[in-house]
């Protein structure tokens, strides 16, 4: 092996071809001197097992992801990855990632952008083909087209739109019901319910953690609470301190004054803060006497000037003036601040009322077909923030019948089956939800079973035509089980004396006969069956998600004994109250405004823990979490907005398995969340 020269050795994690790649990478760079980079994408390497091929773990360097930073990787977080500080080429690589920090990742453009200009565009600017056929791109910044006052426009396109588009189609096609954007029934108090308890997983725009625990506050009933719950949760109202001062008010907890009628005339429906751009602009306006050109001179303004420092300036401009007309230093001072947090983003109205148009339909079409729902939005993935299998269970909850994949039934999107209830469908699972599997060869297998079903696997490899890799990714997915009763292991074993062409001899007699004729004729082989946590291991393996018992089922006996409650028994203790829970990992999320704080989404067989991970904690227990894949978790519960702190509580047994595994699955002292 040539030291410094690249080598790549790839397998399906948690597989036997990834065991075998993983084993056969280590027994290569045992031969290797020095050092060996080994990129992961968690650190569950097993020493000992490295160590019969030869290769000592000390020698190992992780590469993985460890999350966000402005700074860099500080030299405690590059000692807990093995690093060896010492080295120069290492601390020149660290240095350089250091440098590269702030640097764009690449210059984009719209798929829909144009540019309006009075004359000729290429007589203006230097334009060039695009890689897309009769499309041109313009090689100047954005910045200065705008700065000749060209028009620059850009039509965006959104993964929800498509949803909806499928979830429509679904509905004409199996319920007989012709609605879309415009026709869909408006103000349905069933939709305004279920929002209300924050029951929007897949919900566009209100799903993610900050929007549901948002929709218990502020409680919406109309069309125009969607629009203020869409544009409170961003970045310019938080930072702007608008958030509360408008919760409170609207709760009846706080007067709402307004200092002038003209104020009240522009922030009247936002109950005195401006809660969008152009409320920002016009209380410039109304309070300070700034032009239309001036006002939108600030708001462009408001986008830089945090990182330019030039604030000072438009804060004494627009408190000079707010003064002059009237208002005191201490309102000035209060507005300024409030526009100063749309420098970090906010939304037009009419912007927060496109996506609430949006967020309401694809929660009314969850609530009251939550079938066509869940088939839409597996179709249209990836999107969103939860994966396949959140998305599954929660129709699941929701009383929807979802069916796994079947060789003779499944198309490549997920359809809609009939059931015993007239008005309620189950939902098949497509073959697009295989892993590895090319669409093609799913086409071929639709296509070829269109006179007959499928009878054995043999049958569908002679009829279809598709290579034998194609039927092994098929048996991974359990898809034989449904079709034939073959399970896992069995139609492995069918598809081991299968070739990637039959025979001619055999395919001759097979197309005059019109009938399989097997090649070899072997006694039945009775395997042992796999185990149940086998299964659901595979089915999250090669499929993403599974219709078997959740994972943490199978430890919930042992979870018990260490009085690790439920998910959802956590989410409903007492206040204050000190327990342990554990679950898979759903979302990590650390927002740039949480200042150092992770949030974390734990599920089991209950349901699911909202976490909050104070910064000192995080730190404290950095690698277990990015890395795990499941956490067991102590902390308080806050029935408050916040949670309390918990940093002192100390860390518990491990959950078992290796020395290795059990460190990377220590109980964490955090904060669970508030439930919803």
């Amino acid at each position: 092996m040539l030291r410094g020269a690249p080598h790549e050795v790839a397998g399906g994690g948690g597989t036997v071809d990834g065991a075998a790649a993983v084993l056969f990478a280590a027994g290569i760079a045992a031969r290797s001197g020095g050092q060996v980079l080994w990129c992961v994408t968690r650190p569950d390497l097993f020493a000992p097992a490295l160590a019969q091929t030869g290769l000592a773990s000390g020698r190992l360097i992780y590469l993985e992801v460890w999350g966000r930073s402005r700074t860099g990787i500080e030299d405690k977080h590059a000692a807990d990855l093995n690093m060896n500080l010492g080295d120069r080429r290492l601390r020149l690589v660290l240095e350089l990632a250091r440098a590269l920090i702030g640097t764009p990742r690449h210059l984009s453009q719209h798929p829909g952008g144009f540019v309006l200009t009075r004359d000729r565009l290429d007589d203006l600017v230097p334009i060039e083909p695009a890689a897309m056929k009769d499309r041109q791109v313009i090689e100047w910044d954005k910045d200065d087209v705008d700065a000749l006052r060209m028009m620059k426009m850009d039509c965006l396109a959104l993964g929800m739109l498509s949803c909806m588009k499928r979830a429509f189609d679904l509905l004409s096609e199996h319920k007989d019901v012709a609605l879309d954007l415009a026709t869909i029934p408006a103000e349905d108090p069933r939709t305004y319910a279920m929002i209300r308890r924050a029951d929007t997983l897949g919900v566009f725009q209100i799903e993610s953690r900050a929007q549901m625990s948002m929709l218990p506050r502020l409680k919406p009933r109309t069309f125009y609470d969607l629009v203020i719950e869409v544009a409170i949760v961003r970045p310019g109202p938080i930072q702007g301190d608008m958030v509360h001062p408008y919760l409170r008010r609207r709760e009846g907890k706080e007067d709402v004054v307004y200092p002038t009628p003209e104020l009240e005339a522009v922030l009247g429906k936002t109950l005195g803060e401006p809660l969008f751009q152009e409320q920002a602009m016009k209380v410039s306006m109304v309070c300070a006497g700034f032009s239309a050109g001036e006002a939108d001179q600030l708001r462009r303004s408001m986008a830089t000037f945090k990182h330019t420092g030039g604030g000072s300036a438009l804060r004494d401009t627009l408190g000079n003036r707010m003064i002059a007309h009237g208002y005191t230093r201490e309102f000035a001072e209060k507005t300024f601040s409030q526009l100063e947090g749309f420098g970090s983003y906010g939304f037009p109205e009419s912007h927060a009322a496109s996506f609430a148009l949006l967020a309401y339909a694809s929660s009314w079409m969850k609530c009251h077909h939550p079938d066509v729902f869940c088939a839409a939005l597996l179709n249209a993935q990836p999107m969103g923030f939860y994966a396949p299998a959140q998305i599954v269970r929660d129709a699941r909850d929701h009383g929807v019948e979802v069916r796994p994949v079947d060789v003779n039934r499944s198309r490549w999107d997920c359809t809609l089956e009939p059931t015993e209830h007239e008005d309620r469908f189950a939902v098949r699972l497509g073959m697009r939800m295989v892993r590895s599997l090319a669409n093609g060869d799913a086409a071929q297998i639709i296509a070829a079973r269109s006179d007959r079903p499928f009878s054995s696997v043999d049958d569908l490899w002679r009829r279809a035509a598709v290579p034998a890799a194609a039927l092994v990714h098929l048996a991974d997915a359990d898809a034989f089980r449904p079709a034939f009763g073959l399970p896992r292991r069995d139609a492995m074993w069918a598809i081991k004396a299968l070739r990637d062409e039959p025979l001619p001899l055999f395919a001759a007699a097979a197309a005059r006969e019109a009938r399989a004729v097997l090649e070899i004729h072997e006694p039945a082989v009775a395997l042992r069956p796999m185990k149940a946590r086998g299964e659901v291991v595979e089915d999250y393996g090669h499929v993403g998600l599974t219709l078997r018992s959740h994972p943490l089922s199978f430890l919930r006996a042992d979870l018990a004994r260490r009085r690790v409650v439920t998910c959802a028994e956590a989410m409903a203790a007492r206040d204050g109250c000190w327990l342990d829970a554990a679950g898979l990992v759903l979302v990590r999320q650390m927002p740039g405004s949480a200042k150092g704080v992770m949030f974390v989404t734990l599920e089991d067989e209950s349901g699911i823990a909202n976490l909050v991970i104070w910064p000192q904690v995080f730190e404290q227990y950095r690698r277990v979490v990015l890395s795990a894949g499941m956490l067991s978790v102590r902390g308080s519960y806050s029935a408050g907005r916040g949670g309390g702190a918990s940093r002192g509580a100390p860390p518990g047994r491990p959950l078992g398995g290796s020395r290795e595994r059990r460190r990377a699955r220590r109980r964490l002292p955090i904060a669970t969340r508030s439930r919803r």
